[in-house]
């Protein structure tokens, strides 16, 4: 980009938000002494009459949050992942599985489902929908006598392995030889126990008679298990063998089944397949093609069964072909993941970061090829939406993990305020949550706070998506919404650029404004500083935005 430098003017002093949400002071810019260097300007075009369709409040969500993320507003709390895949209710504990050793350990006292108790009162303070997660792989974990962890691949019986939990538990082995073999043939029951779907129709039981049913307020949303299409990795110790498209099928319909016995409002969510291959292949398919090395797809032999189908449209089919024979739908919502490949960790250096910009492209854009080991035309939004459309049309979606890294970085910030308002702009979505909950106070848990709390008190993001048009989202993107509580428009700005503010001219379209623009803006020193409002001058709006920044203006419209 040109750039030039200039010297910026005095402003009055603008209100901060600093992480827990109290307005603190901050100093005024000092004339003449503060150069800053320009980049080209940018017009951000909002129509406020194109592509208008509602923004479910539900995309806001995050995995295991709890009240120290009051502050983030978030609407929906997942209480989902690896580790959720084997929680025994009864006593109180579960498997960590290829995360951490293999191990079963206790989570908390023996209180029987007490974990998950309480993570639905933490969501319930917060005022967060909980989904609970409903383990189908058929085993759960289990403990010693005196509520002593447990291991799959104990260094005592299966001798020394490549790695061992030396801090905490020095039986505890990953399961790896130290020649780079797997250790196979295992006892499951050593650290597990098997669980059937009785068994967690008796938890469902037990969460009902605490909560109250789903339509009572009580739990909503059951996920049938995690990411089925790894079991055979993350879970190798009690299914060493990948899931068939059928298997996992069938579990889905017997353990929903179980659930809507015990609580008939409650809505099922699956089948939680992983990521953009897992979108694609059952784990009987990933398991050949990482033994074999040939990823061809038409060398895969469970699609193959399956005159090529892909794994999450042939599940599709399966719960529609469910509802046209019994009468009743079984599953409510489609929910898939999606990590992306480039750059969703914590890595901050210039070409991660640049890529990290680019990537949420395959969020969207059909002519994205992912810059990583995926090699491929991703658009996982626009993928997923149509799956539903031509498979099980009216069905929900849920995206209930992602993640592109970096939370304690301003890299990270902007994102996640990216990915927030994409899904938000391209629509359908009806559920998001993050993977996971980001700490309070860093800058991804202030990213969340631009849409849902950005000046303490709860105001919000709009909730009608509305156009708003970029030439080169890479380097910053917008997304606009109008608040139909008040009659505002909102238009979030996320400059990406690493160097260098960015002048804006916000044109807007088919929107009058009825007063000044209010301004709130992230920047890397992060915190949330309410600039001085800016006028609105013949239908747009005059503004510099720093390098690596989210701002929100919130524009009051006159009554139509």
């Amino acid at each position: 980009m040109h750039k030039i430098a200039i010297f910026v003017a005095p402003i009055a002093a603008a209100a901060v938000i600093s992480g827990g949400g109290q307005p603190v002071a901050a100093a005024p810019l000092k004339a003449g002494t503060d150069s800053v260097s320009l980049n080209s300007p940018v017009t951000v075009t909002v129509d406020a009459a194109a592509n208008r369709h509602p923004i479910s409040p539900l995309i806001y969500g995050a995995n295991f949050s709890g009240p120290e993320h009051a502050a983030m507003n978030s609407t929906i709390n997942r209480i989902g992942g690896n580790n959720e895949s084997r929680y025994n209710w009864k006593q109180n504990a579960k498997n960590v599985d290829q995360d951490w050793f293999f191990e079963s350990v206790p989570t908390g006292d023996a209180t029987p489902g007490k974990y998950v108790d309480d993570l639905i009162e933490g969501s319930k303070k917060i005022g967060a929908l909980p989904m609970v997660t409903i383990p189908t792989i058929g085993w759960v974990a289990k403990l010693g006598p005196n509520r002593e962890k447990l291991s799959s691949f104990s260094v005592a019986k299966y001798g020394p392995q490549k790695s061992t939990d030396t801090q905490w538990f020095p039986d505890g082995g990953n399961g790896i030889k130290p020649d780079g073999t797997k250790i196979t043939g295992n006892d499951p029951n050593e650290a597990n126990v098997p669980a059937d779907s009785a068994f967690m129709q008796e938890w469902v039981r037990h969460l009902v008679s605490k909560w109250g049913t789903a339509d009572k307020g009580g739990v909503r949303y059951y996920i049938m298990d995690n990411e089925p299409n790894l079991w055979q990795d993350t879970h190798r110790d009690v299914h060493p063998d990948g899931p068939t498209m059928e298997e996992v099928r069938d579990k889905i319909f017997d353990y929903a089944a179980r659930v809507k016995a015990a609580d008939p409002s409650a809505l099922i969510v699956a089948p939680e397949a992983w990521d953009w291959n897992g979108s694609r292949w059952s784990g009987a398919d990933i398991q050949h093609g990482s033994k074999t090395g040939d990823w061809d797809q038409a060398h895969m032999p469970d699609r193959t069964a399956h005159g090529g189908a892909d794994f999450l449209p042939w599940m599709l089919d399966q719960f529609r072909d469910y509802e046209k024979k019994n009468g009743k739908r079984l599953v409510d919502v489609c929910s898939f993941h999606y990590y992306p490949q480039e750059g969703n960790d914590d890595d901050v250096s210039e070409k991660t970061m640049l890529m990290r910009n680019r990537s949420t492209r395959s969020l969207w854009d059909k002519n994205y090829k992912a810059e990583s080991w995926v090699n491929d035309y991703i658009y996982i939004l626009p993928h997923v939406k149509g799956w539903v459309h031509d498979h099980y049309p009216g069905l929900k979606i849920a995206f209930t993990e992602y993640n592109w890294g970096a939370d304690n970085s301003i890299s990270g910030a902007t994102a996640q305020a990216d990915v927030l308002g994409i899904i938000g702009r391209e629509g359908g979505i009806d559920i998001a949550t993050r993977f996971s909950a980001p700490k309070p106070g860093c800058p991804v848990f202030n990213a969340f706070r631009m849409y849902r709390n950005y000046d303490g008190k709860q105001s919000t993001f709009g909730d009608t998506s509305v156009q708003a048009s970029v030439p080169q989202p890479d380097d910053l993107a917008a997304f606009a919404a109008v608040r139909t509580s008040d009659n505002k428009l909102t238009v979030i700005v996320v400059n990406k650029v690493l160097k260098g503010s960015t002048p804006i001219n916000l044109k807007l379209d088919h929107a009058v404004t009825a007063g000044d623009a209010q301004v709130w803006q992230l920047t890397p020193a992060n915190v949330i500083e309410r600039r001085p409002d800016i006028h609105v001058s013949g239908g747009a709006v005059a503004a510099v935005v720093p390098a690596q920044s989210i701002s929100l203006f919130v524009l009051p419209l006159k009554a139509q």
